[in-house]
C-alpha cells in the first residue's frame, strides 16, 4: 500500500536525479530533515538548502561516519562541519562500526533508502539507485531506527568543541577537501561534465 519511486543515477539521462530529489525535499521541508550516510560532501546547492532549512526553523540532523574508513573522504567531510554547525545543523558521528546507511527522512512522510551517499562520487560518477517511499508509517519507523542510533551509538559534535580543534587538524581537513575537489574535477571532466 506504499507509494514509492525508484531514482536512478547514471551518466546519461539520470545524472542528477537523486541529488534533485534531495534538494527538492530539503527546500520544502517544514519540520525535520534527518540524513544518515557514510560520505557526506554535498555540493553547494544542497549545502545552501540545508542551511536555509535550519535558518527557517527546520531541525536538520546528520548522522555521519565516525570511524575512519577512507581518510581523505573522512577529513574532507569534516572540513564542512564548522559551516554546517554555525547554521544550526546537528551533526552526530556513528561510532560502533563503519556506517553504511544511505537513508533520509524528511517531515516524517518522505523517506529514501538506497546506494547513494551524498558525495561527489555517488552524485557525479557512480551508478546509484535509491527508492523514495511516500508513507508516514515507513518514514516514522526509519526515523525511530535513526533516532536510536543517534542517541545510543553516536557522538554529538558540538560547535564549541569543534571550534577548539587545533590548526593542524583544521589544516588536514582543508587539504583533504581540496584533494577531493581536485579529484572530482579531474574525474568528472573525463566523463564529459
Amino acid at each position: 500500500d506504499h507509494v514509492a519511486q525508484l531514482l536512478l543515477r547514471d551518466n546519461f539521462r539520470n545524472r542528477h536525479t537523486i541529488e534533485r530529489a534531495y534538494l527538492s525535499e530539503v527546500e520544502s521541508a517544514h519540520h525535520e530533515v534527518l540524513i544518515a550516510c557514510a560520505y557526506f560532501l554535498p555540493g553547494h546547492h544542497l549545502r545552501a538548502a540545508l542551511r536555509a532549512a535550519a535558518r527557517r526553523g527546520v531541525r536538520v540532523r546528520l548522522l555521519l561516519q565516525g570511524r575512519i574508513e577512507y581518510r581523505v573522504q573522512h577529513y574532507a567531510q569534516r572540513s564542512l562541519y564548522a559551516d554546517l554547525l554555525a547554521s544550526g545543523i546537528e551533526i552526530h558521528e556513528y561510532r560502533p562500526s563503519y556506517l553504511h546507511a544511505k537513508v533520509a527522512v524528511i517531515d516524517s512522510n518522505w523517506a529514501t533508502v538506497g546506494s547513494s551517499n551524498i558525495d561527489p562520487y555517488s552524485l557525479l560518477l557512480a551508478r546509484e539507485a535509491n527508492v523514495v517511499v511516500f508513507d508516514t508509517h515507513f518514514a516514522e519507523q526509519l526515523k525511530a531506527v535513526l533516532d536510536r542510533a543517534i542517541t545510543e551509538q553516536s557522538e554529538h559534535i558540538r560547535p564549541a568543541d569543534y571550534a577548539r580543534r587545533g590548526l593542524i587538524a583544521k589544516g588536514i581537513d582543508a587539504v583533504a577537501y581540496l584533494m577531493v575537489r581536485f579529484a572530482t574535477v579531474v574525474l568528472a571532466r573525463g566523463r564529459g561534465y
